[in-house]
């Protein structure tokens, strides 16, 4: 039972602690619940955050989790915000609470019971998931690279394959293992450079009959006529340069029609013969979020919000981040989900949220493109600035773009973390990369 002062105040709930919720949580903490203005509750599913665009770093064992991750409830108490751990599954906008299924441990034993919590304000900031489009056996036989115990399961499987490479020696082409990754994307594109740089290193961990070229083979498949079809046209084609020359075969134009527990076949009657199937192409809103309680939602199960961010039924619902569907203006597409979108629209919407318990009028939003980033490990990292340092795309890679896509992380973790603990944090993460290997060996 709560304090009285905590009854009467307005209450902000945010659901997920993604890049967009966590930073909402942080701003309004600090904003308005040290204050006693508001009492503000996120709740995730998870204990920790880790930020999204390094899921393929994890994958590829180039960056240990746990020095990454952040604890939700320390967060919490040094930001000025609740943290309630659970899986959100129900709403209820007549009763203005949302429902939480019942947290289980690690051998299914009932944790914490299904909980009902009331809001005044209600933010969804659930991110999204791989979207698999229906495509036979791929829920089956794929790791969908969504989330942090994904990354970690393919990280052993990887560093198994190379173990059982290692065990026995093997003549040039034969017992090849077959990396495929479905979707060309930035993910998938960043992934496939991170795994070669991964092998290279691991041979020269002791594996003597391990051999990144004869024994590892890395393919990414995409049905798009290009990779990273959302991106400048230049920006494609170096990346896909780079690609090959690390030897890593890129097939576009190319749809999977199945997925199998020996490989992945094309409607072109291509087949390709897989170890490891990661299928990172498409994304979508967590499922129940489909028209949840009368919620106007899209086909990828994005809630439609006008530009206040406001759900387009419920005045009282937002959402942010992949989970909604946010427009830009006349005759422009969707705001795109990107990691520099949820950012944006969280620091908009804790001044917003702010105004509207002052009775004032809430903000719109209107999304900047920062530009485009991608990091094919040690190798090279290319993209392109749009409209912030010149008219139309200023294109960028080598050492200048490495520290921009650095800096984007670090720029999150101030956001999260304060300026100090983010200064402490890189000087420790520099004396780990002295002191310990440079990738994660089990």
């Amino acid at each position: 039972m709560g304090s009285l002062s905590e009854e009467v105040m307005h209450r902000i709930t945010i659901v997920g602690g993604g890049a967009g919720g966590l930073e909402l949580a942080v701003r309004l903490g600090k904003k308005l619940g040290r204050k006693k203005k508001a009492l503000i509750t996120l709740v995730d599913a998870s204990r920790t955050h880790l930020w999204k665009p390094l899921l393929h770093q994890v994958a590829a064992g180039t960056l240990d989790s746990h020095a990454d991750e952040r604890e939700y409830f320390a967060l919490a108490r040094s930001n000025g915000f609740e943290f309630r751990l659970g899986r959100m599954d129900g709403l209820s906008r007549e009763k203005k609470e949302i429902y939480l299924e019942p947290t289980v441990d690690e051998n299914g034993e009932e944790l914490l019971p299904r909980q009902a919590l009331a809001y005044d304000t209600l933010v969804i900031a659930l991110g999204s998931q791989t979207n698999d489009f229906g495509t036979k056996g791929a829920r089956e036989n794929c790791i969908m690279l969504d989330s942090l115990p994904a990354a970690e399961r393919f990280h052993k499987k990887l560093i198994n394959c190379c173990l059982r490479a290692q065990s026995q020696a093997q003549g040039a082409g034969e017992g090849r293992f077959t990396v495929t990754i479905i979707g060309g994307g930035a993910t998938g594109v960043e992934l496939a450079a991170e795994l070669h740089m991964t092998t290279k290193i691991l041979s020269s961990y002791g594996l003597v009959n391990f051999h990144p070229e004869k024994d590892l083979k890395i393919v990414i498949v995409d049905a798009a006529p290009r990779l990273l079809q959302m991106l400048p046209e230049r920006l494609s084609d170096a990346v896909a340069k780079e690609l090959r020359s690390i030897a890593i075969e890129v097939h576009t134009n190319e749809k999977v029609m199945e997925v199998t527990k020996e490989g992945v076949m094309m409607a072109s009657g291509k087949f390709i013969p897989s170890g490891i199937v990661v299928w990172a192409a498409g994304i979508k809103a967590p499922d129940f979020l489909k028209e949840i309680d009368g919620l106007e939602s899209n086909r990828i199960n994005q809630l439609i919000v006008n530009r206040h961010l406001q759900s387009s039924r419920d005045p009282a619902v937002f959402a942010l981040g992949d989970c909604c569907a946010c427009p830009q203006g006349e005759g422009l597409p969707m705001v795109p989900p990107r990691a520099q979108s949820a950012h944006q629209q969280a620091s908009m919407l804790a001044k917003s949220l702010a105004r509207q318990l002052q009775n004032k009028s809430l903000l719109e939003f209107t999304y900047k493109d920062h530009g485009s980033l991608v990091s094919l490990g040690n190798y090279s990292t290319v993209g392109s600035l749009m409209g912030a340092i010149a008219s139309g795309s200023v294109f960028i890679e080598g050492t200048l773009a490495k520290w921009m896509y650095w800096s984007l992380h670090k720029h999150h973790q101030v956001a999260v973390n304060g300026l100090f603990h983010t200064w402490l944090s890189t000087w420790a993460e520099t004396i780990d990369r002295v002191r310990n290997p440079r990738i994660k060996l089990h």
